[in-house]
């Protein structure tokens, strides 16, 4: 047998043109064009242009260990002919004429892309990435404020995460994906819904400062006429506030932010359409917040609180204390760091806020 490691392809090829018999050079010369069916008009060529055995096999062999897995043949594009028919419809002679007409200069570059003529196979492309990859020196993160590196345990990205269930038609009839992606979502909002404690969630939104000013729009939809004022704890993340007064601005809302343990919240009475609150907040200080919950009810408005999914596995859920909405990110289960995001967004209420819940629902 031939070893890769010992003779490259080239060398292969010519010592199985020089070795095989007559007979047995005829039945390679008819595997090859049965297995090489991508390539068969072409191999067909060589075949009946070619006179000397050994060579037409030697070009039929190096096609057989070609790679199959290149961008090119796995993808489905537009034949010169139908380039032709579709130029011809609008009008011009090249693509380099309709793009020129299309497209302005300023933004076109003077040269083409310089992108290699040799195409890698899917197998050495990853290789390579993977070797490119190798030259990133990760350091521990520092950054905090909601986010925090994971470790997944292989049982649960076997079994979950690369389950091929999420991914496969579950009837002969569906080619698609929805129906494993449907159940992985629901499974997410079910999950989402048994931690805060709340019966209502989301499949998920953009990240956790997009959530909050969703649930600021949630508070002042069903608050009476009037209510336009928010209270923001001064200990939520920096970026969630960002976004929060960012989003109210929209709605003519007014941010008030302060300490929720020393705030007179009285001085909101008649205005106020929710509180925010971060559980545990952006130095890791975990509080209670049913006295908080109480008194923003009191006051006829909702208490939103920000979350930590992994915290809520061992914390008591926002809604036994008397949460409305529960947000907050997931990338606390197993999504990387990615620079600080964003990561998706969890979105938890009560029933009465059942028809005023952002994004889209499962189930």
């Amino acid at each position: 047998m031939l070893s890769r490691s010992t003779l490259s392809k080239a060398q292969a090829v010519r010592r199985l043109g020089k070795t095989l018999p007559r007979p047995a050079l005829a039945a390679v010369q008819r595997a090859a064009l049965h297995t090489l069916k991508p390539h068969h008009q072409q191999a067909s060529a060589v075949a009946a242009s070619d006179a000397n055995p050994s060579d037409n096999t030697s070009a039929l062999a190096q096609q057989a260990l070609a790679p199959l897995d290149t961008f090119l043949r796995r993808h489905n594009g537009p034949r010169p002919s139908d380039i032709d028919a579709m130029l011809q419809a609008l009008g011009y002679k090249s693509l380099d004429a309709m793009i020129s007409a299309t497209v302005p200069d300023g933004i076109r570059l003077p040269t083409p892309l310089n992108i290699p003529s040799s195409e890698l196979p899917e197998r050495e492309l990853l290789a390579k990435l993977h070797e490119i990859a190798k030259k990133n020196k990760v350091f521990r993160s520092f950054i905090g404020t909601g986010y925090t590196d994971v470790v997944v345990p292989k049982v649960i990205l076997r079994n979950i995460l690369e389950n091929p269930g999420w991914y496969t038609q579950y009837t002969p009839y569906q080619p698609e994906i929805s129906q494993g992606r449907l159940e992985s979502l629901l499974n997410y909002q079910t999950v989402v819904a048994d931690l805060t404690g709340l019966p209502a969630a989301n499949a998920s939104l953009l990240d956790e400062g997009t959530a909050a000013g969703e649930a600021l729009v949630v508070c002042l939809n069903a608050a009476k006429k009037g209510r336009n004022v928010f209270f923001a704890d001064e200990n939520c993340h920096p970026q969630t506030l960002a976004v929060l007064r960012t989003r109210a601005e929209g709605f003519g809302a007014e941010i008030v932010t302060g300490d929720y343990r020393s705030f007179d919240f009285d001085t909101l009475s008649g205005r106020l359409a929710g509180a925010l609150v971060s559980y545990p907040d952006t130095f890791g200080n975990i509080g209670d917040h049913k006295a908080l919950a109480d008194k923003v009810h009191e006051l006829g408005g909702q208490l939103v609180v920000v979350a930590d999914l992994m915290s809520l596995t061992v914390l008591q859920a926002p809604g036994e204390f008397g949460a409305d909405i529960a947000i907050g990110n997931s990338q606390r289960f197993g999504v990387p760091l990615g620079y600080g995001g964003p990561h998706a967004a969890f979105f938890a209420t009560t029933p009465a806020n059942q028809r005023r819940i952002p994004g889209r629902i499962i189930g």
